[in-house]
């Protein structure tokens, strides 16, 4: 059993979307910081490791698909720290939630995971979202602050202070994760 499920949230990106100017520069400083988060959970037992990403529309898209087509986008170096292992779970998802229309619940249920890690972009989307509902999953939450980037700080700030006041997630360094 996994007590402590890691998720990593949206990091296939190809950046050619309206918003990718502003949140590459937040991407560049949480790559390092998540990378090395994902190397430990991988020596441990006792973490899942789980991929959930976006889709962008093609739901014919499989793994493979999306890690080559953010691979040749526009940030590569953004992108190649973050493939996903062959060995880890990776589940697409079509909406904000890494938990909306995707069987992430079934999973971490399945392996007796009570904390999520949550890692990856948009605080104030994707990972905001996220959050809520793994809180009324009754999921513990952590956010490494250093592991999630943003697109607007100020709304990275509200949403990381909501997920901590709100959903009672810890807020921490991701070097104090695990």
């Amino acid at each position: 059993m996994t007590r402590t499920a890691l998720i990593v949230i949206d990091m296939l990106n190809p950046y050619d979307h309206e918003d990718a100017d502003r949140l590459t520069g937040s991407v560049e400083a949480v790559v390092g910081p998540l990378r090395d988060l994902v190397a430990r959970a991988r020596e441990r037992d006792d973490v899942r490791l789980v991929y959930v990403n976006d889709n962008h529309g093609d739901f014919a898209a499989a793994r493979e698909d999306l890690v080559r087509g953010a691979l040749e986008g526009k940030r590569p170096d953004l992108v190649e720290p973050l493939v996903p292992p062959e060995d880890c779970a990776f589940l697409a998802k079509v909406r904000h939630s890494a938990f909306y229309g995707t069987p992430l619940e079934y999973l971490l249920s399945r392996d007796g995971t009570e904390k999520v890690i949550l890692t990856g972009q948009v605080t104030e989307q994707c990972i905001l979202y996220s959050a809520l509902d793994a809180y009324v999953r009754h999921f513990q939450l952590v956010v490494p602050r250093d592991a999630v980037a943003h697109i607007h700080p100020d709304l990275s700030d509200a949403a990381l202070r909501m997920m901590e006041l709100n959903m009672r997630a810890e807020i921490v360094d991701s070097a104090d994760c695990l």
